[in-house]
């Protein structure tokens, strides 16, 4: 529990703090995604098939916090430095940098509380090598999608 407050303090100081590049409007509808996309992937993975828990098995009201100020930060982060107009391969080393932070990551949550948080059942290291591209991926293209809906509104909007 410890890890997870720290965690969450820093990334959110980081978020707040940072030089943002995204608006306003940006920022909430990536947190807003962000935690949608988590709770129907965790209702599955974790509650449905016992992949993984925070802090305990089933419905813990203790990993709200990290449900809701934990990894949205994270995503805006990684989106404010994402090199948007830089070539393919440039944008593919940063995925896979952001993967390795976010697998190391994982992997220290897993340490014994105080400090740990996170349980793994039959989930395993490699399926997050795996799926955490995607996830940015899609996180990324959800993006885009976010920037044509401004752009579009924006075009329509009375002068």
């Amino acid at each position: 529990m410890i890890g997870m407050l720290a965690a969450i303090i820093i990334f959110n100081a980081v978020t707040f703090f940072m030089k943002k590049r995204l608006t306003g409007n940006q920022i909430l509808h990536i947190w807003m995604f962000t935690i949608v996309l988590q709770l129907v992937f965790d209702v599955y993975i974790d509650l449905k098939y016992h992949a993984y828990w925070y802090l305990s098995k089933g419905i813990d009201w203790m990993a709200i916090p990290q449900l809701f100020l934990l990894v949205p930060p994270v995503n805006i982060i990684f989106l404010n430095y994402y090199p948007f107009k830089k070539k393919v391969k440039t944008k593919a080393i940063y995925i896979a940098i952001w993967v390795c932070a976010i697998v190391l990551y994982e992997l220290l949550t897993l340490i014994p509380e105080p400090w740990g948080y996170f349980h793994y059942g039959w989930w395993r290291i490699w399926y997050s090598i795996l799926l955490d591209p995607f996830l940015f991926i899609i996180l990324i293209k959800y993006y885009k999608f976010i920037c044509r809906l401004e752009a579009k509104a924006e075009k329509h909007a009375p002068t």
